[in-house]
């Protein structure tokens, strides 16, 4: 499983480094308030209750998260015929999520009361019909655990020399495709389990809208990959701990998700497009910084601290030109109404 984003709001943070993911919000922000607006019902939902319950999936640190369910509040109270409603956000990560600083980072100013749910959203968080609205931005692409067959050296999917499955052999996707699937149709089991009929779910989720097309962001992963490898050629570190070492990230195809929606049965897709994130100005430092404040943790769990910061001081010198694809790669917006 891979590590929590970087904690804290120090230079390497996530915290500071997710302007990306924040640009992703920007893009679907409209849509969102007005899937909301045009599909909750909220005198049917609460059945006479005060109590509005958001649940953002794979928050992280901030700010992004506050101002996702601040746009969602938005939404509900412009919708709501009652003025008394009570919203209560629950914030959810892994165990080992830097959940201090989200909290110390919380808003002054907030219309909602604010609780903490570690564990993973691959498996139940919250009571049955619990939840209005969950929302997840930049998490799903994140696998619950590495494909078995990644880490069994005589294995067809053994993925030698790569550490991704970008220009993999056919066993190494087909691995990948298969854990994927898995994930996502536990996310939604429990998700079925946990919202109300009528609540929704919002996915923004990195994603390409073709099963043969290579998401833009792998880019990065190729030019790390290249780094290890130099690194076996200097004998800094060894062929195997490389061959041993794979990213736990798909960036699904987008008919391979709504197969898996409609598989599922419990949610009305009322809308899934591929989508854009904005134009930002990328300095020539920014992705590479938003790559060490997400990956970093998983890093450091294969190679250790010494190994992990070589690589990072060498990723420094991508290319501009790889830096813009990786900073432009689309996703998919999805959003899921409980039936």
């Amino acid at each position: 499983m891979a590590s929590p984003m970087n904690g804290g709001d120090g230079t390497h943070s996530y915290s500071k480094n997710s302007t990306l993911q924040r640009c992703g919000l920007s893009a679907v922000e409209d849509a969102i308030k007005e899937a909301v607006m045009q599909n909750v019902e909220t005198d049917k939902l609460l059945c006479g209750s005060t109590r509005f319950a958001i649940a953002d999936l794979g928050c992280s640190v901030g700010p992004n998260t506050f101002h996702a369910v601040e746009t969602i509040i938005e939404a509900v109270q412009h919708k709501s015929s009652t003025n008394n409603l009570e919203f209560q956000v629950l914030f959810n990560d892994q165990i080992g999520n830097d959940f201090n600083t989200l909290f110390a980072s919380l808003p002054q100013e907030r219309n909602y009361f604010a609780a903490a749910v570690a564990g993973s959203f691959y498996g139940r968080l919250f009571p049955s019909s619990s939840i209005h609205i969950a929302y997840s931005s930049g998490a799903l692409h994140w696998l619950s655990k590495l494909p078995e067959g990644l880490k069994v050296k005589d294995s067809p999917a053994w993925n030698a020399g790569r550490i991704h499955y970008s220009g993999a052999s056919d066993a190494v996707v087909k691995a990948y495709a298969e854990q994927l699937e898995e994930d996502l149709e536990n996310f939604l089991r429990c998700r079925a389990q946990e919202i109300v009929g009528g609540g929704m779910i919002v996915i923004l989720v990195g994603g390409v809208s073709h099963a043969n097309v290579q998401h833009r962001s792998t880019v990065l992963f190729t030019f790390v990959e290249a780094i290890l490898i130099d690194m076996v050629k200097e004998g800094v570190l060894a062929q195997e701990v490389v061959d041993s070492f794979n990213i736990p990230i798909v960036y699904a195809c987008i008919n391979d998700v709504r197969r898996i929606v409609e598989k599922n049965g419990c949610f009305e897709i009322v809308k899934m497009e591929m989508v854009e994130p904005v134009d930002i100005a990328t300095a020539e430092t920014n992705v590479v910084m938003h790559l060490r404040a997400a990956m970093e943790g998983t890093l450091i769990d294969h190679f250790g601290e010494e190994i992990t910061e070589q690589v990072l001081v060498r990723a420094m010198r991508l290319p501009t030109h790889m830096m813009v694809d990786a900073a432009h790669g689309g996703g998919i917006f999805a959003l899921l109404k409980r039936k």
